[in-house]
């Protein structure tokens, strides 16, 4: 089957889309405005590893290709392939034995972190341990694959890859004996803090250290925290670095507001 596709329009079909930040980013200066994401109900956070990006895309039948965020690195049964960041060598094992959907292409987003991955890899292990969480997945029907590529992808932004929900991911990992990125708690979207002082206190409070450390070496300073509704409608990122910087910025006075 992938012989047959258009692998420009498979690579554009199934990359994740961007995830906004809880509190809106200033575009004059990349700092953060008091303005948070809404949420309804129960909200689901997950600890945000700091690593790269992975795709495994998979079809009925057993092919799969595997890619980066931007680009596909690997087709089942390829002699050579792209070595970027690891990326391939760390979830071919674990493509190899999935199953495969019965229709239609299922991709799961996994986190690859650890190893000289990115900058931040020395938090997570101190003798270059490679590790991969999974995130989300989703399902893409073939058809959509038919279109043009700027349809595609207007496709993709306006949401539609079909996401699984919170449970519908628990229950996918489970069967496959999948680790996911670390779920913290749940939470009532009532009792989100809304001002950005108070999310960065929140973020210490939830998640002080890592709980992907490879091995005790490990730095443990973590990237972030995911917020997701249950059904996946809404979800947004919040990262200690973003909140440090904008506090930073700000007069001690209205800091301590």
């Amino acid at each position: 089957m992938i012989r047959t596709i258009d692998l420009a329009a498979l690579n554009t079909a199934t990359k994740y889309p961007s995830i906004p930040t809880y509190h809106v980013l200033d575009p004059k200066n990349g700092g953060l405005i008091e303005e948070a994401t809404a949420f309804n109900g129960d909200v689901y956070l997950t600890e945000k590893v700091d690593g790269t990006n992975g795709r495994i895309i998979s079809f009925p039948g057993g092919d799969y290709v595997l890619g980066s965020r931007e680009e596909l690195l690997y087709a089942r049964g390829d002699l050579i392939g792209n070595p970027a960041l690891g990326i391939a060598d760390a979830l071919r094992p674990l493509a190899d034995r999935i199953t495969p959907p019965t229709s239609g292409i299922r991709v799961l987003y996994l986190e690859v972190y650890g190893g000289k991955v990115t900058a931040a890899s020395r938090e997570y292990t101190s003798n270059r341990t490679v590790g991969c969480r999974m995130f989300d997945a989703a399902d893409v029907p073939l058809d959509v694959l038919e279109r043009p590529r700027a349809q595609i992808s207007g496709w993709r932004e306006g949401g539609g890859q079909g996401f699984l929900s919170e449970y519908a991911l628990i229950q996918a990992a489970k069967a496959e004996d999948i680790e996911l990125v670390p779920r913290l708690a749940m939470v009532d979207a009532g009792d989100l803090p809304t001002g950005v002082a108070e999310m960065q206190t929140f973020l210490a409070d939830r998640l002080p250290t890592t709980c992907v450390a490879l091995d005790e070496g490990a730095g443990g300073h973590p990237e972030g925290i995911v917020l997701r509704s249950g059904d996946r409608s809404v979800i947004a990122k919040a990262r200690f670095q973003d909140y440090r910087r904008t506090l930073k910025r700000r007069p001690q006075n209205t800091r301590n507001r």
